[in-house]
Protein backbone atom coordinates (compact mmCIF):
# COMPACT_ATOMS: atom_id res chain seq x y z
CA UNK A 1 0.00 0.00 0.00
CA UNK A 2 1.29 3.70 -0.79
CA UNK A 3 -0.21 7.01 -0.17
CA UNK A 4 0.32 10.50 -2.63
CA UNK A 5 0.54 13.92 -1.10
CA UNK A 6 -1.54 15.54 -3.65
CA UNK A 7 -1.54 19.15 -2.21
CA UNK A 8 0.24 19.56 1.23
CA UNK A 9 -0.65 23.40 2.08
CA UNK A 10 -2.89 24.78 3.95
CA UNK A 11 -6.26 26.88 3.23
CA UNK A 12 -5.29 29.65 0.99
CA UNK A 13 -2.62 27.48 -0.79
CA UNK A 14 1.04 28.49 -1.37
CA UNK A 15 1.61 30.58 -3.36
CA UNK A 16 -1.16 32.73 -1.61
CA UNK A 17 -2.67 35.54 -3.69
CA UNK A 18 -2.12 38.65 -3.91
CA UNK A 19 1.22 37.80 -1.82
CA UNK A 20 5.29 38.71 -2.67
CA UNK A 21 7.16 37.21 0.45
CA UNK A 22 9.80 34.61 -0.83
CA UNK A 23 8.26 31.77 0.06
CA UNK A 24 5.38 32.86 -2.53
CA UNK A 25 8.22 34.38 -4.78
CA UNK A 26 10.15 30.83 -4.79
CA UNK A 27 11.22 29.03 -7.15
CA UNK A 28 11.46 25.76 -5.25
CA UNK A 29 8.83 23.43 -6.90
CA UNK A 30 8.50 21.52 -3.17
CA UNK A 31 7.24 25.84 -2.06
CA UNK A 32 4.35 25.71 -4.11
CA UNK A 33 1.61 23.48 -2.29
CA UNK A 34 -2.02 22.72 -3.34
CA UNK A 35 -4.72 22.87 -0.74
CA UNK A 36 -4.50 19.28 1.61
CA UNK A 37 -5.39 16.08 0.17
CA UNK A 38 -4.33 12.34 -0.16
CA UNK A 39 -4.43 9.38 -2.08
CA UNK A 40 -4.11 6.18 -0.92
CA UNK A 41 -3.85 3.20 -3.06
CA UNK A 42 -3.78 -0.38 -2.05
CA UNK A 43 -1.89 -3.33 -2.69
CA UNK A 44 -5.15 -4.86 -4.68
CA UNK A 45 -5.23 -1.56 -6.95
CA UNK A 46 -7.85 0.43 -4.76
CA UNK A 47 -8.03 4.25 -4.83
CA UNK A 48 -9.02 5.77 -1.83
CA UNK A 49 -9.41 9.82 -1.87
CA UNK A 50 -9.00 12.03 1.41
CA UNK A 51 -10.36 15.29 0.57
CA UNK A 52 -10.77 17.22 -2.28
CA UNK A 53 -10.08 20.52 -2.07
CA UNK A 54 -10.91 23.63 -5.22
CA UNK A 55 -7.56 22.18 -6.74
CA UNK A 56 -8.78 18.58 -7.19
CA UNK A 57 -8.98 18.54 -11.10
CA UNK A 58 -5.19 19.38 -11.39
CA UNK A 59 -4.25 17.17 -8.63
CA UNK A 60 -6.09 14.17 -10.20
CA UNK A 61 -4.37 14.90 -13.67
CA UNK A 62 -0.36 15.35 -12.50
CA UNK A 63 -1.38 12.35 -10.42
CA UNK A 64 -3.11 10.36 -13.10
CA UNK A 65 -6.12 9.62 -11.21
CA UNK A 66 -8.31 7.61 -13.68
CA UNK A 67 -10.90 6.02 -11.28
CA UNK A 68 -12.16 6.05 -7.58
CA UNK A 69 -13.38 3.82 -5.39
CA UNK A 70 -14.09 5.83 -2.32
CA UNK A 71 -14.25 9.54 -0.89
CA UNK A 72 -13.02 9.91 2.99
CA UNK A 73 -13.76 13.46 4.33
CA UNK A 74 -12.01 15.09 7.45
CA UNK A 75 -14.73 17.71 7.74
CA UNK A 76 -16.46 20.05 5.59
CA UNK A 77 -14.40 23.46 5.45
CA UNK A 78 -14.28 24.99 1.50
CA UNK A 79 -10.27 23.90 1.52
CA UNK A 80 -11.60 20.02 1.90
CA UNK A 81 -14.92 19.68 -0.11
CA UNK A 82 -15.01 21.88 -2.72
CA UNK A 83 -13.54 19.91 -5.70
CA UNK A 84 -16.50 17.37 -5.24
CA UNK A 85 -18.57 18.00 -8.72
CA UNK A 86 -14.52 17.30 -10.12
CA UNK A 87 -15.10 13.46 -9.35
CA UNK A 88 -18.09 13.77 -12.33
CA UNK A 89 -15.85 12.20 -14.80
CA UNK A 90 -14.55 9.05 -12.57
CA UNK A 91 -18.86 8.08 -11.66
CA UNK A 92 -19.53 7.69 -15.49
CA UNK A 93 -19.76 3.56 -15.08
CA UNK A 94 -21.09 4.05 -11.57
CA UNK A 95 -21.71 5.23 -8.09
CA UNK A 96 -19.00 6.93 -6.28
CA UNK A 97 -19.47 6.07 -2.31
CA UNK A 98 -18.20 9.38 -0.24
CA UNK A 99 -17.82 9.16 3.77
CA UNK A 100 -18.30 11.49 6.43
CA UNK A 101 -19.18 11.97 9.99
CA UNK A 102 -22.64 13.39 10.42
CA UNK A 103 -21.84 17.08 10.88
CA UNK A 104 -19.86 16.65 7.74
CA UNK A 105 -22.26 14.50 5.44
CA UNK A 106 -25.40 17.27 6.82
CA UNK A 107 -23.02 19.98 5.41
CA UNK A 108 -22.33 18.09 1.84
CA UNK A 109 -25.76 17.57 1.54
CA UNK A 110 -26.85 21.13 1.33
CA UNK A 111 -23.33 22.39 -0.10
CA UNK A 112 -23.89 20.37 -3.31
CA UNK A 113 -28.00 19.72 -2.88
CA UNK A 114 -28.26 20.16 -7.19
CA UNK A 115 -26.40 16.38 -6.99
CA UNK A 116 -29.23 14.90 -3.88
CA UNK A 117 -32.43 17.07 -3.88
CA UNK A 118 -33.47 15.65 -6.29
CA UNK A 119 -30.71 15.28 -8.56
CA UNK A 120 -30.93 17.56 -11.84
CA UNK A 121 -31.48 16.30 -15.37
CA UNK A 122 -29.36 17.29 -18.08
CA UNK A 123 -26.32 19.33 -17.05
CA UNK A 124 -22.97 17.61 -15.28
CA UNK A 125 -24.02 16.16 -11.94
CA UNK A 126 -21.35 13.86 -10.13
CA UNK A 127 -22.73 10.22 -9.01
CA UNK A 128 -22.10 9.67 -5.37
CA UNK A 129 -23.66 8.47 -2.51
CA UNK A 130 -23.37 9.92 0.70
CA UNK A 131 -22.22 7.60 3.48
CA UNK A 132 -21.65 8.18 7.38
CA UNK A 133 -18.80 6.65 8.47
CA UNK A 134 -19.22 4.45 11.71
CA UNK A 135 -17.02 4.37 14.61
CA UNK A 136 -15.45 1.03 13.69
CA UNK A 137 -14.91 2.31 9.78
CA UNK A 138 -14.98 0.39 6.74
CA UNK A 139 -13.04 -1.79 4.21
CA UNK A 140 -12.59 -1.23 0.37
CA UNK A 141 -11.74 -3.75 -0.77
CA UNK A 142 -8.53 -5.42 0.72
CA UNK A 143 -8.00 -1.74 2.70
CA UNK A 144 -9.06 -1.36 6.19
CA UNK A 145 -9.94 2.50 7.12
CA UNK A 146 -10.75 3.23 10.33
CA UNK A 147 -11.89 6.97 11.59
CA UNK A 148 -9.80 8.70 14.31
CA UNK A 149 -11.60 11.31 16.16
CA UNK A 150 -9.45 14.33 16.53
CA UNK A 151 -10.33 18.40 17.07
CA UNK A 152 -9.92 21.19 14.41
CA UNK A 153 -10.15 24.12 17.37
CA UNK A 154 -13.54 23.17 18.79
CA UNK A 155 -14.98 21.36 16.09
CA UNK A 156 -14.87 18.04 15.90
CA UNK A 157 -13.42 16.16 12.78
CA UNK A 158 -12.19 12.62 11.68
CA UNK A 159 -8.82 11.56 10.65
CA UNK A 160 -8.18 8.21 9.22
CA UNK A 161 -5.79 5.34 9.56
CA UNK A 162 -4.57 2.42 7.12
CA UNK A 163 -3.01 -0.11 8.55
CA UNK A 164 0.32 1.07 10.34
CA UNK A 165 -0.25 5.14 8.55
CA UNK A 166 -2.12 7.90 10.23
CA UNK A 167 -3.31 11.14 8.02
CA UNK A 168 -4.00 13.99 11.08
CA UNK A 169 -5.16 17.31 9.04
CA UNK A 170 -6.20 20.30 10.30
CA UNK A 171 -5.32 18.97 13.78
CA UNK A 172 -4.90 21.19 16.92
CA UNK A 173 -5.34 18.39 19.51
CA UNK A 174 -5.52 14.20 19.79
CA UNK A 175 -8.42 13.32 22.11
CA UNK A 176 -6.97 10.72 24.96
CA UNK A 177 -10.44 8.87 23.68
CA UNK A 178 -8.81 8.67 20.33
CA UNK A 179 -5.20 7.54 21.58
CA UNK A 180 -5.84 4.10 21.85
CA UNK A 181 -6.46 3.95 18.26
CA UNK A 182 -3.05 5.12 16.77
CA UNK A 183 -1.14 2.59 18.78
CA UNK A 184 0.86 0.76 16.32
CA UNK A 185 1.08 3.53 13.90
CA UNK A 186 4.65 3.66 12.02
CA UNK A 187 3.99 6.69 9.54
CA UNK A 188 2.39 9.50 10.07
CA UNK A 189 0.84 12.59 8.61
CA UNK A 190 0.27 15.38 10.90
CA UNK A 191 -1.09 19.11 10.56
CA UNK A 192 1.88 21.66 11.81
CA UNK A 193 0.71 24.94 10.29
CA UNK A 194 3.95 26.74 10.68
CA UNK A 195 6.26 27.50 13.68
CA UNK A 196 3.80 30.29 15.16
CA UNK A 197 1.18 29.12 17.66
CA UNK A 198 -1.75 28.79 15.80
CA UNK A 199 -5.75 28.40 17.45
CA UNK A 200 -7.42 25.54 15.44
CA UNK A 201 -3.77 23.92 14.10
CA UNK A 202 -0.74 22.32 15.52
CA UNK A 203 2.29 24.40 15.09
CA UNK A 204 5.24 22.31 13.55
CA UNK A 205 7.16 21.99 17.21
CA UNK A 206 3.56 20.93 18.67
CA UNK A 207 3.35 18.27 15.66
CA UNK A 208 6.66 17.00 15.82
CA UNK A 209 5.43 16.62 20.20
CA UNK A 210 2.38 14.49 19.49
CA UNK A 211 4.33 12.30 16.67
CA UNK A 212 6.83 11.91 19.82
CA UNK A 213 3.80 10.75 22.38
CA UNK A 214 2.69 8.20 19.58
CA UNK A 215 6.02 6.66 19.32
CA UNK A 216 5.96 7.09 15.30
CA UNK A 217 9.40 6.61 13.79
CA UNK A 218 8.64 9.29 10.76
CA UNK A 219 6.44 12.02 10.84
CA UNK A 220 5.56 14.01 7.97
CA UNK A 221 4.37 17.54 8.39
CA UNK A 222 1.36 18.69 6.22
CA UNK A 223 -1.42 21.62 5.98
CA UNK A 224 1.75 24.47 5.44
CA UNK A 225 0.98 27.64 5.21
CA UNK A 226 3.72 30.31 3.46
CA UNK A 227 5.27 31.30 6.87
CA UNK A 228 8.52 29.40 5.68
CA UNK A 229 10.23 27.79 3.17
CA UNK A 230 10.63 23.89 2.87
CA UNK A 231 14.06 24.21 3.18
CA UNK A 232 13.62 25.83 6.40
CA UNK A 233 11.17 23.46 7.72
CA UNK A 234 13.55 20.41 6.94
CA UNK A 235 16.38 22.74 9.40
CA UNK A 236 13.59 23.14 11.93
CA UNK A 237 12.04 19.83 11.90
CA UNK A 238 15.82 18.12 11.79
CA UNK A 239 16.17 20.02 15.17
CA UNK A 240 12.78 18.80 16.30
CA UNK A 241 13.75 15.29 15.43
CA UNK A 242 14.91 12.42 17.65
CA UNK A 243 16.77 8.98 17.30
CA UNK A 244 13.38 7.30 17.58
CA UNK A 245 11.22 9.51 15.22
CA UNK A 246 12.20 11.66 12.19
CA UNK A 247 10.61 14.48 11.56
CA UNK A 248 10.50 15.89 7.53
CA UNK A 249 7.65 18.19 6.06
CA UNK A 250 6.01 16.47 3.30
CA UNK A 251 5.47 18.44 -0.10
CA UNK A 252 3.01 17.24 -2.93
CA UNK A 253 3.44 14.57 -5.36
CA UNK A 254 5.78 13.10 -2.83
CA UNK A 255 4.50 9.36 -2.19
CA UNK A 256 4.84 7.31 0.71
CA UNK A 257 5.27 3.16 0.98
CA UNK A 258 3.56 1.68 3.81
CA UNK A 259 4.91 -1.52 4.63
CA UNK A 260 2.37 -3.50 6.01
CA UNK A 261 -1.53 -3.34 7.58
CA UNK A 262 -3.35 -4.58 10.38
CA UNK A 263 -5.40 -7.05 8.68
Amino acid sequence: MNAVFLGTGTSHGVPVVGCSCPVCRSRDPRDSRYRASLLVRGDGGERILVDRGPEFRLQALRAGIDRLDAVLVTHAHADHIHGLDDVRPLTREGVLPVWADRRAREELAVRFSYAFDPPQPGGGVPRILLREMPPDGIRVGGVEVRPVPILHGILPILGYRFGTFAYLTDCSEIPESSLALLEGVEILAIDGLRARPHPTHFSVSEAAEAARSLKVREAWIIHICHDHSHLELETLCAELSSPDCTVRPAWDGMELLVLRSLS
